[in-house]
């Protein structure tokens, strides 16, 4: 049996600001089934996995703090960290840490979109076994 992850769920407190901000920062493909209705699949470019973006119920800070229990943030592969840090600062994304070694072999840099959610870039070596 094959399970590849086909999207995974975003709540967001504005559906449309936060679309518009994949859209515009990280060059992110909208798939919207019910016209500008929500729920929308946003697809990062070069990927074959979404994340969907309804409508909350609710806001809580702690999504903010990535050593909680549940999903924390979304990892974007990069094969160049340096290159898409230049291309995204350009969008207008802020970058909130140093790039960091990466558990597994390679370097991770976190950023933050529209909405505060944790995202980060990583890039591995060849020889990785989380490739």
């Amino acid at each position: 049996m094959n399970l590849p992850v086909e999207h995974i769920g975003l709540p967001a407190r504005d559906v449309a600001a936060l679309r518009d901000w994949y859209i515009a920062k990280l060059g992110a493909a909208c798939i919207a089934p019910n016209g500008d209705e929500p729920p929308l699949f946003i697809r990062p470019p070069g990927s074959t996995s979404m994340f969907e973006i309804y409508a909350s119920t609710g806001h809580d800070e702690v999504v903010q703090d990535n050593g909680l229990a549940g999903w924390r943030h979304l990892a974007l592969r990069v094969d160049s960290i340096e290159a898409a840090r230049k291309e995204l600062e350009a969008r207008g994304v802020k970058f909130i840490e140093p790039i960091k070694p990466a558990a597994g072999g390679g370097r991770i840099l976190f950023f933050k979109d529209g909405e505060g959610n944790l995202l980060h870039l990583v890039d591995r070596p060849a020889d990785s076994k989380v490739r």
